[in-house]
């Protein structure tokens, strides 16, 4: 077995949370322009908590641009601190989820289409492997890493399946 395989540090529950952008055919620069904002403070502000100790639940993620448009990876240590982050009006998503609502739905006026995917991972039932990176990626990155070895020699110990 590679030594410089890692594997990352998670265990329990996981929930891997998709956030994307797509400008429609006739997009509008003033909501592209609220959405990407909007994305930027929510980001620093969540990162801002983990860094201070993570009290709301959000691990880590990163940023991707795709084929279909910008997306976000995060992932959390529960379902239940998603919900509550993204419902709370103490903290930037609640607000401006309704002001882009409002701002976008009037008039059927949206021309920045925008979609998320929640995956709840249940504990022990993800694999990771980090080979020959200088640093690893990803829920590495997010929960740190460890050599591949401690959680199975295959891929299928490692999932626990």
């Amino acid at each position: 077995m590679n030594h410089d395989m890692q594997t990352d540090t998670h265990d329990g529950e996981l929930v891997v949370f998709l956030l994307g952008m797509r400008p429609r055919a006739s997009w509008r620069l003033d909501q592209a322009l609220f959405v990407g904002r909007s994305m930027r403070r929510m980001q620093a502000e969540i990162e801002r908590d983990r860094v201070a100790g993570g009290a709301i639940g959000y691990l880590g993620g990163f940023n991707a641009i795709t084929s279909t448009g910008p997306i976000v990876v995060q992932y959390w240590r529960s379902y239940d601190e998603l919900e509550a982050y993204s419902h709370s009006t103490d903290f930037a998503h609640r607000p401006a989820w309704l002001k882009f609502y409002s701002m976008t739905h009037a008039a059927g006026r949206a021309r920045v289409g925008i979609w998320h995917e929640t995956f709840r991972v249940p504990a022990g039932a993800h694999e990771s492997i980090y080979g020959d990176l200088s640093a690893p990626v990803g829920l590495g990155a997010a929960v740190g890493a460890q050599p591949l070895a401690r959680r199975g020699r295959t891929s299928r110990e490692r999932i626990g399946a």
